[in-house]
């Protein structure tokens, strides 16, 4: 049954001209005074879902963006600072890009986090896709299989550094400790300090590809998924990807099991106006991520006309209705929504964990009051069920 609610704030700044008649993605360029409003829009978001009961906001690590589109760069400093100012909310890692970091640093500045915050942050791990980040951190991105496998690598490292009193490691982009003399001896391992207040560590990952080494990989360290938010290609076949990767693993996982499953959302008084809303920042996020290739079924062609002015309804590009179809965006009344998740419950019986998401662009006044008619309207017809 799904009982936990979250929601993923990716770190978008105030956007004027948004849609597919406003600015073009690449003609963007904010100030520094303007990409950290991001800081302050995660804080009110934060503030804001402790007091309504949410599980978790889950913030998105990323780089270089002077676009205004994702201006956060370090979740585990800024999870410090929210957790300064809530009670109960959990602060996700959706997700540390890892081969933006030496493992060892990020296993140090997670544990550090995870005790200064009473273990209120959730571990998450990604291989990235922009290259402009992990390219320019000397690691590989537009080679494919040299990024999984240094990926793979970095969680092996952390999984170990979190969980092992001490540890060393040999691999094809490591050796840890190096064998270096050291107080007169010679280094053989090392010991995390700190560790991480509770072994072991929850760790979350999203499932873009579901490709079967990648989910058996997962099974391996027993890392759960996030599907949707743009990350993920159809829903459905991700989900049941990860069941049979469960199974191979020896896991009776029900369906939907181990997952949080992400809808972009917008509640209005109906439909209609609902759909009217979102449209222009739906259409925002086609322009960033269309082109990146994580709006599923657009076209090359379409991917071209997404990234300029106008134009879009003789490329054919899709509209947020036809993503509603699959169930990926939602914009409609509370009521619907809560027959929506019904039907979610009804496919999936082993999901437990929803994240329920504004789209890029979405103004901050807005993302506020769309999360309090959630927790009002939406959210106590799933309470009180475990």
């Amino acid at each position: 049954m799904i009982t936990r609610f979250s929601t993923l704030y990716i770190g978008h700044i105030e956007l004027e001209n948004c849609g597919h008649a406003g600015t073009p993605a690449d003609d963007r360029r904010y100030s520094n005074e303007r990409v950290i409003e991001a800081f302050d829009t995660t804080l009110e978001l934060a503030r804001t879902m402790d007091e309504l009961g949410y599980e978790a906001l889950w913030l998105a690590e990323h780089h270089f963006q002077h676009e205004g589109y994702e201006c956060i760069p370090n979740i585990p400093l800024l999870a410090v600072h929210i957790a300064n100012h809530t009670r109960r909310l959990k602060i996700g890692c959706g997700f540390n890009i890892t081969p933006t970091w030496h493992p060892i640093r990020l296993a140090e500045d997670y544990a550090t986090a995870d005790i200064l915050t009473g273990g209120r942050l959730i571990f998450g791990v990604g291989r990235g896709y922009h290259t402009r980040e992990v390219e320019s951190f000397g690691n590989p991105m537009l080679d494919g299989e040299a990024n999984r496998e240094l990926f793979e690598e970095q969680v092996e490292i952390i999984v170990k550094a979190f969980n092992q009193p001490s540890f060393s490691h040999r691999g094809k982009y490591y050796t840890i400790p190096p064998a270096v003399p050291y107080r007169g001896y010679e280094l053989r391992d090392l010991t995390l300090v700190p560790r991480p207040l509770r072994q072991p560590v929850e760790c979350w990952q999203p499932v873009v590809s579901a490709s079967a080494r990648g989910l058996d990989f997962m099974m391996k360290h027993r890392i759960k998924g996030l599907i949707g938010g743009g990350a993920a290609t159809m829903a459905e076949r991700s989900i049941h990807a990860y069941q049979e990767a469960a199974e191979r693993a020896g896991l009776g996982y029900k369906l939907g099991e181990g997952l949080s499953l992400g809808i972009f959302f917008h509640i209005a008084e109906s439909r209609e106006r609902a759909v009217r809303e979102i449209t222009p920042w739906y259409e925002e996020h086609v322009k960033m991520f269309g082109p990146l290739g994580f709006v599923p079924g657009m076209t090359p062609e379409q991917n071209l006309a997404a990234m300029k002015r106008g134009g879009w309804s003789g490329a054919g590009v899709p509209t947020v209705e036809d993503y509603m179809k699959v169930g990926a965006w939602f914009a409609g009344t509370p009521e619907e929504f809560v027959a929506h998740l019904r039907s979610l419950e009804q496919k999936y019986p082993g999901l437990e964990y929803v994240h329920v998401s504004n789209s890029m662009g979405t103004p901050q006044s807005v993302m506020l009051e769309q999360l309090a008619w959630f927790a009002k309207e939406v959210k106590p017809h799933f309470a009180n069920r475990k």
